[in-house]
């Protein structure tokens, strides 16, 4: 196995470097379909062996499946790494679910919400217990907002994250026990909330500025530049639309986005690149952004996306891109912006 040079940057202001490309670990926890543990096992592996040293799960993951998947390969290798997890979803035995979900084999745990200051304590806790491990490198804030918890349903969740749980946050990163603190969401607004409570080291974004969608260019990503903030590209692939799939946000897609993908696929194919290498790469022409973060299910996939991240792409696709508007005015593009 050939360990190979990935390019670092800097995660804000912190003194943390990962890798552009990292290991995102919902899917192995068996997200639609079921991943065995030794093949969940063997991709997490196979992602250190090729020179990643990111690697992102959380509690939600399988209820718990992913942060213990996670901790049994990490724990052995753990100089160099950087690990993430999350806060937000504290999680209790059960004997049956109290609402569907999309995990295949997950623990016998539901989740509850809970962003109290109490709540981040004992969910950190709880993960490093999981994990098996003393620490975590980044902690986020997990799926806050109105996207997951409706405009009603979100107003006490916010209002405990204002009221204690960024406090909590802060006194982890500011003991060292953490080295930075975050926000992990699929919707760009509820990050502009969270810059008004305080400062913040990095967010995870998932599907919010990728090659089919930049909505979150500004103000958000611009507001990131200015605070300090770096940005992780989570759903790279717009949940599979940009791989040949049919979804998008995980649901059919709609013939709008189906014929901008097509659009897209034309002008990759003029310039004889791969769709999913564009979209693999193209959030990392933001200076903002850190990493990009797709989740295979297997070391084959996990390969597939190495072809795509070695893929050589020409700076003049990128700007044909612009050129026939499908990239949004503004958009950083090697040599200008969009």
């Amino acid at each position: 196995m050939t360990t190979r040079i990935i390019e670092k940057r800097q995660i804000g202001r912190t003194g943390l470097e990962i890798t552009t490309l990292g290991l995102g670990c919902a899917s192995l926890a068996g997200i639609f379909t079921d991943v065995p543990a030794d093949q969940a096992q063997a991709t997490i592996s196979h992602a250190l062996d090729v020179g990643i040293n990111y690697v992102d799960t959380a509690p939600q993951y399988g209820y718990g499946r992913s942060e213990h998947l996670v901790g049994d390969v990490l724990r052995e290798r753990r100089t160099g790494t950087v690990l993430s997890t999350k806060v937000g979803r504290k999680l209790k035995p059960v004997t049956g679910w109290s609402e569907p979900h999309n995990w295949v084999n997950p623990l016998p745990f539901d989740q509850v919400y809970d962003y109290s200051y109490d709540g981040v304590m004992r969910s950190y806790e709880d993960s490093l217990q999981r994990l098996g491990m003393n620490g975590v490198d980044i902690l986020y804030v997990h799926d806050i907002g109105t996207a997951t918890h409706g405009i009603e349903g979100n107003k006490p969740l916010w209002k405990q994250l204002e009221t204690g749980g960024y406090r909590a946050l802060r006194e982890l990163r500011d003991s060292g026990a953490v080295k930075a603190i975050g926000l992990g969401v699929n919707e760009w607004q509820v990050l502009m909330d969270a810059f008004a409570l305080g400062d913040w080291d990095v967010f995870l974004l998932a599907g919010r500025y990728t090659l089919l969608e930049q909505t979150s260019l500004s103000p958000f990503m611009t507001t990131c530049l200015e605070r300090g903030a770096s940005v992780v590209i989570g759903g790279p692939f717009n949940s599979g639309i940009l791989v040949g799939g049919s979804t998008f946000n995980y649901a059919k897609a709609p013939q709008a986005i189906v014929d901008r993908v097509k659009a897209l696929e034309t002008v990759c194919q003029d310039f004889g690149v791969a769709l999913p290498a564009a979209a693999l790469q193209f959030p990392l022409t933001h200076p903002a952004v850190c990493n990009v973060l797709p989740g295979p299910k297997s070391p084959e996939e996990l390969d597939g996306i190495l072809k795509w991240w070695d893929a050589k792409i020409p700076d003049a696709l990128w700007v044909e891109l612009a050129n026939q508007g499908l990239l949004a005015v503004g958009t950083p593009i090697p040599g200008g912006v969009a």
